[in-house]
């Protein structure tokens, strides 16, 4: 092979070679260049906060990162958030309220309002399976109704302003502007405020008043199992297990936390510090969410959902027909003897020769 034929061969691979090397020159001069630029502007920035440190001691880097630590420093004002000029929490809570609470829960109270509006429009609500007798049996005293309704429309009162407050700026605003919208919210938080404590009173009362009756019983496992009703017929006492959930997991539970935390925020007076109303308001929204979601399948059930349902809280009574068949082991007791088909004295009176023979 001769040395034209090997320099002509080798030539590609030179060329390569060649570029790759030209190209890690240019590279190397560029960083060295752009590390010195950089080296050059950071020594104008410092001795430019030397300058500014003299000039304006009190508004330099090294100042505002001191503020922005969330460190506490000396103040003359003394309290418990005084030496802290400003607080990154809020930042956090705020993202949370807006991001998490109000964007996924919002989106589950619209579904499940669909899913209830949906099973009813395709099922319809429950019937009674036989004609009404005529025959009545006392369900709820005048005092249970009373407490019933205390509280109903306290919580009903809450929930339309909590959800007016969280969601108005998004539902309402665009449609009927910031300025009536506005107005909506500031009567809500006085009504929210308001009425707040008159429902803390009145789960207490309602809890004291219920609790016998809503202890667990042989028939709750069964009712499970056959679904409520969907698998078949579920027995069931003087409160199913569903309504045994609803006042347990919902008035008990999530009443006390809405209602322990929604004082909190009510009375800011009794020296709570910031985070502390940041983690009140974070359970109190996200509690009364699910508590709505929970409220709006025993609203459906006891209002339009079931046949004779509302007449038992309106007016204390049902047929005979509706307790057989939606708690035949209360109707079995009140037949057997066990249970009064009359719990109070106006009962009887009201009732007459309309109340069912045990």
């Amino acid at each position: 092979m001769t040395h034209s034929t090997i320099r002509a061969a080798a030539q590609p691979g030179m060329g390569k070679a060649m570029f790759v090397l030209f190209a890690a020159l240019v590279f190397a001069v560029c960083s060295l260049w752009s590390m010195g630029a950089m080296a050059q502007d950071a020594s104008e920035r410092a001795q430019a906060q030397v300058q500014k440190q003299q000039t304006q001691p009190l508004n330099n880097s090294p100042v505002w990162e001191g503020v922005a630590s969330g460190e506490s420093f000396t103040t003359v004002t003394k309290g418990r958030e005084t030496g802290v000029l400003i607080n990154k929490s809020g930042e956090t809570w705020r993202q949370m309220r807006n991001d998490w609470i109000s964007y996924y829960g919002g989106w589950a109270v619209a579904l499940v309002f669909l899913v209830i509006m949906g099973a009813h429009l395709v099922k319809g609500p429950v019937k009674l399976p036989e004609p009404r007798t005529g025959k009545l049996i006392e369900r709820f005293t005048s005092a249970e109704r009373v407490a019933h309704w205390t509280m109903a429309f306290s919580f009903v009162a809450l929930a339309l302003t909590g959800l007016l407050l969280m969601f108005g700026k998004h539902v309402l605003a665009p449609w009927m502007g910031l300025t009536l919208n506005s107005w909506l919210a500031s009567i809500s938080i006085v009504i929210h405020n308001f009425v707040g404590p008159l429902f803390a009173v009145s789960i207490i009362v309602f809890f004291i008043m219920y609790v016998k009756d809503n202890l667990p019983e042989k028939n709750d496992i069964e009712w499970l199992k056959k679904g409520g009703g969907l698998f078949g017929h579920a027995p069931a006492g003087r409160f199913n297990m569903g309504e045994k959930i609803w006042f347990w997991g919902g008035v008990t539970v999530l009443g006390i936390v809405v209602s322990a935390t929604g004082l909190i925020l009510d009375f800011p007076n009794f020296d709570q510090d910031r985070l502390l109303m940041q983690q009140s308001h974070v359970i109190h929204a996200s509690a009364a969410l699910l508590f709505i979601i929970m409220s709006m399948g025993h609203i459906y059930i006891g209002s339009i959902g079931m046949e004779g349902a509302l007449e038992a809280m309106r007016d204390g009574y049902v047929d005979e027909t509706w307790a057989k068949a939606h708690h035949d082991a209360w109707y079995d007791d009140i037949k057997a003897g066990k249970v009064s088909p009359v719990r109070s004295k106006e009962g009887a009176t009201a009732m007459g020769s309309q109340v069912m023979a045990q």
